[in-house]
């Protein structure tokens, strides 16, 4: 499939937060399935909008910016969506970039053929995989609990996430998570703070701040974090 067909929502040549370890591009892949009521990429949901960028214009901007780069992060939207994910993700790794995916998980048998090019995944976990609906507005949760299983065998490093929706996502919500992560293997998990829009933190119960909760989350993973948002 011609990488040109991938839709690219946004691009940022440089980010030290969105794959451990490295500096990496990020390409924000146009199109998401879900309607996650914190979401602070709205503008990425549809499949299509004026302002994508070719993926000629991104390798262009990459490669004057190799000699600085480890890796490329294919995030979005939803990567999963589209198809021309696998033929860029190979084109990057051609290039002797390490690729990493931010993903929900929501084609698992796309995210079974990307693995194969992918060094590190970050994986969105939005709920209960029974009660995606109430976070994401879509039926996905067993596509998603699919992927992490595959995932979670593939030998490929990652990490999962969970954003906290105050009001949706709290305290029994994330207890009856870490507990179904846990005995499918999950070893890292991270809460990471919702965020408004204009990048503000979410108003609401602050229980990223509990000791108590937070030790006890801790302790069912071989690494833990917590995420806050970031602030301007």
């Amino acid at each position: 499939m011609d990488t040109t067909l991938l839709r690219i929502g946004g691009f940022e040549p440089f980010s030290t937060v969105d794959y451990p370890g490295r500096l990496a591009a990020v390409i924000f892949c146009q199109g998401c399935p879900l309607r996650c009521g914190y979401c602070h990429n709205p503008d990425l949901i549809p499949a299509r909008s004026a302002g994508q960028l070719t993926f000629e214009h991104v390798l262009w901007a990459i490669a004057r910016r190799k000699e600085f780069l480890d890796a490329v992060v294919f995030s979005g939207g939803e990567p999963l969506a589209q198809a021309a994910l696998i033929p860029a993700m190979a084109s990057m790794r051609a290039r002797g970039f390490e690729v990493g995916l931010h993903t929900a998980g929501t084609n698992p048998s796309l995210f079974e053929a990307a693995l194969p090019f992918l060094d590190w995944v970050g994986f969105d976990v939005k709920a209960a995989f029974d009660d995606y609906r109430k976070v994401t507005g879509a039926d996905v949760g067993e596509k998603a609990r699919a992927s992490l299983k595959i995932l979670v065998t593939s030998g490929v490093p990652y990490e999962v996430r969970t954003t906290v929706w105050p009001g949706r996502i709290g305290k029994t919500e994330i207890c009856v998570m870490a507990s179904m992560l846990r005995e499918m293997g999950v070893r890292r998990y991270v809460l990471q703070e919702a965020r408004t829009p204009d990048q503000k933190a979410w108003p609401g119960d602050d229980m990223l701040q509990d000791p108590a909760f937070l030790s006890d989350t801790a302790a069912m993973f071989d690494q833990f974090e917590v995420r806050r948002a970031e602030i301007v």
